[in-house]
């Protein structure tokens, strides 16, 4: 069987007519519970899974010169490093971000890159793209960028190429992450602690609605800048607050009429998810799956009720899961309007899930819905 691993090294062979220098993979992640919470510089807890995307690079003679091969997409792009433009359309968008920030000395470089990770299902495909291109010429040209300030390169050249503020999760994990384990990640300060995922007769089960629903860029920035709006109500109360990270329970529902009620839902939300993700790493210690099916849940419910990101075919598919004995809980996962729910389903019982899944979210949509048993897996370093 020739993996994706070798098929790039060979397409790179027969399209440049050398050997690469460099491989490695970047890549996917999930995310257990803490969503939206790390642009207000919350909790997360993330994990790098066994999907990824490989690459392969090499300089070249070229002054300046980019020139990739997508081998999933079959699509070859070149471009000059002085040409690189946000307004640049698909994936070409996400090589030019990193690059034009990265190398500034006119460097030239090849790379094909493809592998097993599902574009647009809420996997962070992008930012593995992004990632894996700025691993790739720090390693390449010798930039000697530690891992920390690499990530924080790459959600800078996101926010700029896409228009869209994200946090620093993505880019976190699909860099730090680790095999069989995963993130607890305070976004303020980036400390982290890995904690081991034993999930005994259970596994991770990924359902994808196939839908990705135009409002998401724009109503995630409206949802950044509704939590930003909350905080400053809340600093001219007690100025030791800078973000939501500094709110607990007790305080917003303390000053709950002195915010509009769209912000204070969107506040709340936040407040609560924060907690959720430490309670969850509590059950994690204790092997206490119901609880964490239970927080899972319960974060859903907080995204479709009052952080409003969820939509109709995700909402569908975690209320089917209601029924199904074998899985524990069940969420949408992402920025949301789209893309996987992730659900904590019996291993012995996953073919059965998918099925009972598949079957009523065809009848109701008319979409065949895709699904991923994944894996924890490692980080790019």
């Amino acid at each position: 069987m020739c993996t994706f691993k070798n098929r790039v090294q060979q397409r790179f062979k027969q399209l440049f007519s050398k050997s690469p220098e460099i491989a490695f993979g970047a890549p996917g992640r999930i995310n257990i519970i803490g969503e939206h919470t790390d642009y207000n510089q919350g909790f997360v807890l993330p994990a790098a899974i066994d999907k990824k995307i490989n690459f392969v690079f090499a300089k070249n003679e070229e002054s300046g010169l980019v020139r990739i091969y997508a081998l999933n997409a079959d699509e070859y792009r070149e471009f000059k490093l002085e040409d690189a433009r946000p307004e640049a359309q698909g994936w070409v968008k996400y090589v030019m971000a990193i690059t034009s920030r990265l190398l500034k000395n006119n460097e030239g470089f090849d790379v094909v890159f493809g592998g097993d990770l599902p574009i647009g299902s809420g996997m962070s495909s992008s930012s593995a793209l992004t990632c894996g291109v700025a691993a790739g010429l720090n390693k390449l040209f010798g930039l000697n960028f530690p891992a920390i300030d690499l990530v924080k390169e790459v959600q800078e050249a996101e926010a700029i190429y896409t228009g869209v503020r994200g946090g620093i999760m993505d880019q976190f994990t699909i860099a730090m992450g680790k095999e069989n384990q995963v993130i607890l990640l305070d976004c303020q300060s980036l400390d982290y602690t890995y904690y081991p995922l034993t999930l005994g007769e259970y596994t991770l089960l990924l359902c994808n609605t196939g839908v990705h629903h135009e409002l998401a860029n724009s109503e995630y920035n409206t949802r950044r800048s509704e939590c930003e709006k909350g905080v400053a109500v809340l600093q001219k109360i007690d100025d030791s607050i800078q973000s939501l990270r500094d709110v607990d329970l007790a305080m917003i529902n303390r000053y709950r009429h002195q915010l509009d009620p769209v912000i204070f839902n969107r506040c709340y939300f936040v407040v609560k998810e924060n907690a959720r993700v430490l309670e969850s790493c509590k059950a994690l210690q204790n092997s206490d799956l119901p609880t964490l099916g239970a927080f899972m849940y319960a974060s859903h419910y907080g995204l479709q009720q009052e952080y409003k990101v969820s939509c109709r075919e995700l909402d569908f598919l975690v209320d089917q899961t209601r029924n199904i004995p074998e899985i524990l809980g069940a969420r949408m996962m992402g920025g949301g309007f789209g893309g996987c729910t992730i659900n904590l389903v019996r291993k012995d019982k996953v073919d059965l899930v998918v099925d009972q899944l598949t079957e009523t979210y065809q009848k109701e949509f008319a979409i065949q819905m895709d699904a991923y048993q994944v894996k924890i897996g490692a980080g790019i370093f």
